[in-house]
């Protein structure tokens, strides 16, 4: 479990990179993207930032535009936090979305299945 101070690194560096977000950042075809949830190590030199984004087929044109642009949102990110180290960022896509939608397709198809065997 995250100490206390990493819960407030987590904190500060999410609400900073939303702000980044909105202020500097050019998503491609204008994709809607959202900082879910911000996870530091316990040494503070990194953190994994996990998004989501809507569409979902825009995603990988999103973790692309970000991680082409990683140096420029970690000096963002540098600059408007007073701390050292800054934790380096990592970018993930949140894939809970595409597996809830996997696990509903899975039960339409058994359904069919079944329903199937039922005639």
């Amino acid at each position: 479990m995250p100490s206390f101070r990493i819960k407030q690194v987590n904190q500060v560096i999410l609400e900073v990179l939303n702000q980044v977000f909105r202020e500097e950042c050019d998503f491609p075809d204008a994709a809607l993207v959202t900082i879910l949830g911000v996870e530091t190590s316990a040494d503070l030199l990194y953190s994994k930032i996990v998004i989501s984004v809507f569409p979902l087929m825009k995603s990988k044109d999103v973790l692309d535009y970000l991680n082409r642009n990683i140096y420029n949102l970690q000096q963002a990110l540098n600059k408007k936090l007073n701390m050292r180290p800054v934790p380096k960022m990592k970018f993930e896509l949140n894939q809970t979305e595409e597996k809830a939608a996997r696990v509903e397709e899975l039960l339409r198809q058994i359904k069919k299945t079944k329903s199937r065997k039922k005639k």
